[in-house]
């Protein structure tokens, strides 16, 4: 992970450490890589509580809530499921923002429909009376890694410029 956005990162925590907002992560196929980067610093307990990397469509559910029907009708990467992850897991951790991000890295996985470097971001949050599920859809490319890399700089960038805006 040799790419840090030190300067995003450190930016979100300032301004989620003056709003006093707190964050939580669900993430599929990023597997981690957005809690790794929200706590490279000391002191980000402060504003980050915790994730979830999930993976699998039966996780999502029973651990996000995340209903069966969304995952039938347009399944695992989409802007339904990213809303549901993202709100599922500002609920189950009390957070003011929940983040996610579900996708198809690649290499393999890919259809007609929804390609190699298809992401669903999602953001949740819930601050001083206002409330937003928010969902966008990405198309990425590059080799797994630069995919899942830059997945994480889209909903940190999106975070950053939410935060400033709450």
């Amino acid at each position: 992970m040799n790419e840090l956005p030190t300067d995003l990162i450190q930016n979100i925590a300032t301004l989620c450490l003056q709003k006093k907002l707190s964050i939580a992560t669900a993430e599929s196929c990023t597997g981690g890589i957005l809690a790794t980067w929200l706590t490279e610093f000391s002191g980000s307990s402060a504003y980050y509580m915790g994730g979830v990397s999930a993976y699998s469509n039966a996780f999502k559910t029973k651990f996000l809530g995340v209903q069966e029907n969304t995952l039938k009708q347009f399944g695992a990467v989409s802007t339904e499921t990213a809303k549901q992850m993202a709100k599922g897991i500002q609920e189950q951790s009390g957070t003011q923002i929940g983040l996610s991000i579900t996708g198809v890295a690649g290499p393999s996985g890919g259809t007609k429909e929804k390609p190699v470097g298809t992401v669903c971001i999602g953001l949740c949050y819930h601050h001083q009376g206002k409330s937003e599920v928010l969902a966008k859809k990405l198309s990425l490319s590059g080799e797994r890694s630069q995919i899942r890399m830059n997945a994480a700089k889209e909903i940190l960038v999106w975070l950053k410029d939410t935060v400033n805006e709450v």
